[in-house]
């Protein structure tokens, strides 16, 4: 069958080397990779709450959203991953939905999401949205109705354990300041499951209605038109539901020691998502991401190899935990191993060497922001720092999602009592602190740089005006006071911004495709302060040297430089030196 190229297609696999304009050449010149759209695509992540405010409430909505697209445009990016923007009452900010086909009153009206789906593909860039379906909100129509009693339809919609079995066999509950994950219901005499918020009682997978309710829902937002799904702790969603003991003795010696590894586990998981795969996500050429909760190394490719059927990619979670201090709530060491950070992503990358693909990212809305938390946040650091983690992402193997605000190098607020935080987890774990009699102070002090998840959620910096130009009226989550000097407005002016740097660089990787399909190998793997490696693809090779410290650093890759052609430099002045000055990143390619 002869298939006709569109002219933009045309284009595009000219840019990358496919195809030749002279016939002869494009006959015997094959492609060498498994092309993709969302392999080769650039995700940006938009937390609706904190971009934009147009109706003066604090909160961000779709209006808002709709206003900056040519801004997000302008960014080079071609996908944008948008949170939860469903009908919720927000005990976790939208991660706890009572209505899946509707739009949450604070961000606006279904007419609103038609025109931001419509100005998106008018500028060529695809919406993914976020699928949250391990759980529901407890104010769910379905909820609703499960408690009434045991015998009501949609009963077998959710977990239930009746009471007079005695108390179920324990499971986490995230949120929760006693730690549980069940709670117990008067109406019925019975505990029901959540393993986030009492407020986000999990879904019953093992129930062929509920999944076929959901895969309706899927089926339903695809024909309005979006392009994907990013599926929240999509690990989760199968349960033994027998619910029996298991001590830490089981869990060190089948799940690593770990509960989320254990909470993957569940049988019929991959039957879920081979049958969410045929009833859905093939009938469609979109993009299906796992939020990788409890994937490991071992279990990756049962989630996203192509001959499997079930979704595209996932991200994992080793690297954002890494520098975590055991037995604390996301309490940082500040001397976290850069050799450990190489290692994590180098054994990543070849998981999915040979068949697969893998995500990159540094920062999202569960985390505290990049620089801060991988680079240096200090005033003469903070621009050179955000530039090197962006050229990170950007050069790596994998589809990279970067997170809104990141582009202008925002940092963590640092709030400085409990009253400022409005994030759930952080509440509870105070909470947990404060029962055991801990030290809350020092509680606070470790958010500023550890895992507080409203870090990264502080309203966007638009602007040096009261509220960052986010909001006409006080906003949901404070603005970090830093926005008078750092935010959009100045960093359009200035050349050498953090913001003009990530257009450059998300320009580079487009045009060189060996920075999206080439091979990746590591060198000078012990170096304690640089992260050197190589991408190669059809004869032309790349070298990346960063340097992840606040100090002149020597990278040992044997390689000779005289010839090399500078790509990119995140310094003012070029450099073409295996001696890299702080935070310094290089891009060259090799002759």
């Amino acid at each position: 069958m002869k298939v006709a190229l569109s002219k933009g297609m045309a284009i595009a696999l000219f840019c990358f080397g496919l195809v030749s304009t002279n016939p002869s050449v494009a006959q015997e010149k094959k492609p060498t990779v498994d092309r993709k759209w969302w392999k080769e695509a650039v995700v940006y992540q938009i937390y609706p709450r904190s971009f934009k405010d147009t109706d003066g409430d604090g909160v961000g909505d779709l209006k808002g959203i709709i206003q900056k697209l040519d801004y997000i445009k302008s960014l080079g990016i071609d996908v944008v991953w948008l949170n939860p923007i469903y009908g919720s009452p927000n005990a976790d900010n939208g991660y706890d939905i009572s209505d899946y086909q509707s739009i949450m009153k604070e961000f606006g009206t279904m007419e609103d999401f038609d025109a931001l789906l419509k100005g998106m593909h008018e500028r060529g860039i695809k919406l993914v949205m976020d699928l949250v379906v391990n759980h529901s909100s407890d104010e769910h129509k379905w909820f609703q109705e499960s408690r009434k009693s045991r015998d009501n339809p949609y009963r077998d919609y959710y977990h239930w354990w009746p009471a007079e079995k005695g108390k179920p066999a324990f499971r986490p509950g995230a949120f929760e300041a006693d730690g549980s994950g069940w709670r117990h219901d008067k109406q019925t005499d019975s505990y029901y499951l959540h393993y986030f918020s009492y407020k986000q009682p999990d879904l019953n997978w093992e129930n062929p209605k509920l999944r076929q309710e959901i895969y309706s829902m899927m089926n339903w937002w695809f024909q309005k038109g979006i392009d994907g799904f990013r599926m929240d702790v999509i690990p989760f969603i199968a349960k033994d539901t027998t619910f029996p003991v298991i001590t830490q003795a089981d869990l060190d010696k089948n799940y690593q020691g770990r509960w989320d590894v254990f909470m993957a586990s569940g049988p019929h998981l991959h039957d879920y998502l081979k049958e969410m795969n045929k009833e859905v996500l093939s009938k469609y050429d979109v993009m299906a991401l796992a939020e990788g909760a409890g994937m490991t190394l071992k279990s990756a490719h049962d989630f996203v190899d192509a001959d499997r059927k079930e979704l595209d990619m996932g991200y994992h979670f080793e690297g954002t935990n890494l520098g975590y201090i055991p037995g604390y709530f996301k309490k940082m060491n500040p001397k976290w191993s850069l050799v450990d950070f190489k290692k994590i992503y180098s054994d990543w990358d070849a998981v999915y060497d040979q068949k697969g693909w893998g995500t990159i990212y540094l920062g999202n809305h569960d985390q505290p922001r990049m620089t801060s938390r991988w680079g240096n946040d200090a005033p003469e650091f903070s621009a050179v720092s955000s530039k090197m983690l962006t050229t990170f992402l950007l050069s790596m193997k994998g589809t990279p999602y970067y997170y809104n605000g990141d582009e202008i190098g925002m940092v963590n607020a640092k709030f400085n009592k409990i009253e400022d935080y409005r994030d759930i987890e952080t509440i509870a774990e105070y909470e947990k602190v404060k029962i055991a009699g801990g030290d809350l102070k020092q509680f606070i002090e470790d958010q500023k740089t550890g895992g507080a998840r409203d870090n990264g959620r502080t309203p966007f910096q638009w602007d040096s005006s009261k509220n960052g130009g986010f909001s006409t009226a006080e906003p949901w989550l404070k603005v970090n006071d830093n926005h008078t000097t750092l935010n959009a407005a100045a960093q359009e002016k200035d050349p050498n911004s953090v913001l003009n740097y990530f257009r450059k660089m998300t320009k580079l990787r487009k045009s060189n495709p060996v920075l999206v399909y080439g091979k990746y190998t590591l060198l000078d793997k012990e170096n304690p302060n640089v992260y050197a490696y190589t991408r190669e693809l059809d004869g032309k090779k790349v070298l990346v040297l960063l340097n992840f410290s606040a100090k002149n650093a020597v990278a040992n890759t044997g390689i000779n430089l005289k010839n090399a052609k500078v790509l990119i430099n995140n310094y003012a002045t070029v450099s073409k030196k295996a001696t890299l000055r702080p935070y310094e990143a290089l891009v060259l390619e090799l002759k």
